[in-house]
């Protein structure tokens, strides 16, 4: 049975690992936090609290969170940042939290809201069934039953609790966007609220204590000013119902993230003194020896030690088979094991982990704009002041036709309509769930703006080795030239490669060890990319790289050539075997009008023969890093959006010079750091599927901009002219805003 680490064991007990007691680790090492004492297992404390000791201090047994003071972000406001729970001062929205969780929670202000508006109902509905009721019956109407000024008294009654109580949230954002001089959404809101309570209070007190506040022009046939007290109740309950939709729904965006996340177990079981100990997941350090039950999923990145199992590794490079582990192989933070049992040393910390990352990039480019949001933004900053302006036109235009009343009611009902909250969710809203389906199918974006940039790609270059091919050469065929034999041929050259990350070294070096050739490392190592690597060997220069240009060799593939202090020694030859999905990924790219060109710093026999066999019919070869990047820039010159697939260090530069740089999963990581987008496996195809889920993205994100213009539009006018009541105004906010997201969401089933 595995033993669970207790964060405050009983002082008496006695560990089941190193046989101390409480009072022996408390001897041994004690840790305050906020005036709460812990004490650890003192074997387990040395390796982890020690060395780490801010990461676990805080939390205990009650269910406290292990991690308090998380940084929010405003989803809207890039730069707006708080420590805890807090609203943004630029859009009034709330923030959200920084980091994504694995929890499936509502969030408190959805909670609060979704109370608000349950609590407004009770009123809500008698006070607008009255109001309705009015309207329905004109020739009975109640308020001749019981009075005009009880009628008053009774909708104030019903109403103030909903506008104060349950309008709470907004009424504050609308102060506080005055106080920072930001107007938005809950501007325009406030407004219209405060406008029709404040005109309805009057109204009251002008029937109750005649005051003789109002002109003739504003009273009715029977003398009195009409309150729009169920107006000011209805928009508030339509924008929290609007509002609680709205929180679901962006919810439903963090999706994929949280699926994400809960690929990593909550716990682990390390071993500890040949005994299993479970700790949370985010206690692990690196070399700590994890058992992997069988069926579990793995909470780590390692490297078995011991065992052999099969792992389902689906969840992260979408192969659908599983693949064999045995000692020495690595395993993934996430995939799940199979029938057998492995014992994992961690090389990784949980926050390290390749998928740990993945979550990070894809909230990080997440909360990234587009281009196309700087022209939304600079219509949002005019926006409120220009529907302010309309709405003041409007109250003195129906002040002049002698309807001033009804200006009030007209001017309410353009704030309200015109709330540019669809405004601006309409490109956030598509990037979120853009990229958290992305991350779903392998693809990483390291921005919106390469998610907007790769839409417009019309040709795509390719490099060769580990993009098109494997990038697992062999050596095929050794070819030592008089007075060298193949052996010590190969000795050389493992020497200079032995620590190479290019494919073709490390092939050498895995040659070298096949045929059991001794490698002694050399000294004084230089790489140049695209031209080989040379190092300093028992006195002597040797010099692995390209073979010279334009050679004339009785041999078809890679070919190396092997020098000692510039003097020829032998060529090695080697072949990659073309990746299965490549010739698809070509077809596919082909099919939607792109340009395909492979770009590679191979022979030009060799890359043309890889080209013929995959479909691309235009060839740049035998091309250095540098010259890669002038191909590129004459693409660019010539008009053309340029997208580079490349895996390797030498592929650098092309990566960074183009329209949108793509690096191939199991790529070097100089490379993934030069591209923009990340293929999480190495399948080209997915470079398809990512220009189409850029075009499918951008056009929802247009559709959103044209609900949302379209919307204010044909709205403001209806308002102006009283077509639209602030009831339905108020709803049809909220509708506006729910389209866009409900457009958005179409999104997160891209196949």
């Amino acid at each position: 049975m595995p033993i669970s680490l207790s964060l405050a064991p009983e002082r008496t007990s006695i560990d089941p690992v190193c046989g101390m007691t409480v009072k022996e680790a408390e001897a041994a090492e004690t840790h305050t936090h906020q005036a709460h004492t812990y004490f650890f297992c003192a074997e387990l404390c040395r390796r982890r609290f020690i060395k780490n000791p801010d990461r676990y201090l805080s939390g205990h047994r009650d269910g406290m969170s292990l991690h308090a003071g998380v940084k929010h972000i405003c989803p809207m406001c890039p730069g707006v940042e708080s420590i805890g729970p807090s609203i943004c001062p630029k859009c009034g929205m709330a923030l959200e939290p920084e980091t994504a969780t694995a929890s499936d929670a509502a969030d408190p202000e959805l909670i609060d809201l979704s109370r608000r508006l349950r609590v407004g109902l009770v009123p809500g509905i008698p006070l607008l069934a009255l109001a309705m009721l009015d309207m329905l019956l004109p020739n009975m109407p109640i308020s001749h039953a019981i009075g005009h000024r009880a009628m008053m008294l009774v909708q104030a009654l019903l109403a103030l609790p909903i506008i104060f109580w349950c309008g709470w949230p907004f009424l504050s954002r609308f102060i506080a966007s005055l106080r920072n001089r930001a107007p938005n959404m809950f501007t325009l809101v406030g407004l219209g609220v405060i406008a029709a309570t404040l005109f309805s209070v009057l109204a009251t007190l002008d029937a109750f204590l005649r005051l003789d506040f109002f002109p003739a022009s504003f009273r009715s046939h029977m003398g009195f000013v009409e309150p729009y007290y169920e107006s000011a109740a209805a928009i508030i309950l339509l924008v929290l119902l609007g509002q609680v939709l709205e929180l679901r729904a962006r919810h439903r965006t963090g999706n994929a993230i949280r699926e994400l996340v809960k690929l990593a177990p909550d716990v682990a079981h390390v071993v500890v003194n040949q005994r299993e100990i479970e700790i949370p997941t985010e206690l692990i350090l690196v070399d700590d020896l994890v058992r992997i039950r069988p069926g579990e999923r793995i909470p780590v990145d390692g490297v078995v030690r011991d065992g052999t199992s099969t792992v389902d590794e689906s969840m992260l490079t979408g192969e659908p088979l599983p693949v064999g582990k045995a000692v020495g192989a690595n395993v993934s933070a996430g995939t799940l094991n199979g029938n057998g049992s492995l014992l994992v040393c961690v090389l990784q910390l949980p926050t390290d982990t390749m998928l740990a990352k993945i979550v990070s990039l894809v909230g990080e480019a997440q909360r990234t704009r587009m281009p196309v949001q700087k022209l939304v933004d600079r219509i949002s900053a005019w926006f409120v002041p220009t529907i302010t302006l309309i709405a003041l036109v409007t109250v003195l235009g129906w002040s002049l036709y002698g309807r001033p009343g009804k200006g009030i009611l007209c001017a309410i009902s353009v704030l309200i309509i015109a709330c540019p909250c669809a405004l601006g969710l309409a490109t956030p809203m598509a990037i979120v769930v853009s990229m958290g389906r992305a991350a779903r199918l392998g693809i990483l974006f390291r921005n919106a703006e390469s998610l907007e940039r790769l839409s417009e790609v019309n040709r795509v270059l390719f490099d060769k080795t580990g993009t098109l091919t494997l990038g697992q050469p062999t050596v095929a065929t050794v070819l030592p030239e008089p007075g060298t034999s193949a052996e010590e041929l190969l000795a050389l050259a493992a020497s200079v490669e032995v620590g190479s990350e290019h494919p073709l070294g490390r092939a050498v070096v895995r040659e070298a060890e096949r045929r059991a050739v001794a490698i002694t490392p050399a000294t004084e190592i230089i790489t140049t990319p695209g031209q080989g690597i040379e190092g300093l060997f028992r006195g002597a220069r040797i010099r692995v790289g390209a073979a010279e240009r334009g050679a004339s060799l009785p041999v078809s593939g890679t070919i190396l050539a092997v020098t000692r202090d510039a003097v020829l020694l032998g060529r090695l030859v080697l072949d990659d075997e073309i990746r299965p999905t490549s010739a698809e990924a070509i077809r596919e790219l082909h099919a939607r009008s792109i340009r395909v060109v492979m770009l590679s710093g191979d022979r030009a026999t060799n890359a043309i023969h890889i080209a013929e066999q995959v479909g691309i019919r235009e060839v740049l070869a035998e091309k250095l890093p540098a010259q890669k990047y002038d191909a590129i820039r004459g693409f660019q010159q010539a008009g053309d959006c340029v997208a580079m697939v490349g895996d390797g260090v030498n592929d650098a530069p092309a990566l960074a010079a183009a329209d949108v740089g793509i690096a191939m999963g199991g790529g070097t990581d100089i490379a993934v750091h030069s591209a923009s987008v990340a293929l999480v496996r190495p399948d080209p195809r997915l470079i398809a599927t990512a220009r189409d889920l850029s075009r499918r993205t951008m056009r929802v994100i247009r559709q959103n901009l044209v609900l949302a213009f379209g919307y204010n539009a044909l709205a403001v006018p209806l308002a102006s002219f009283g077509i639209v009541s602030p009831m339905w105004a108020a709803a049809a906010m909220s509708l506006s805003s729910v389209s866009v997201i409900a457009n958005s969401l179409r999104l997160s089933r891209h196949r």
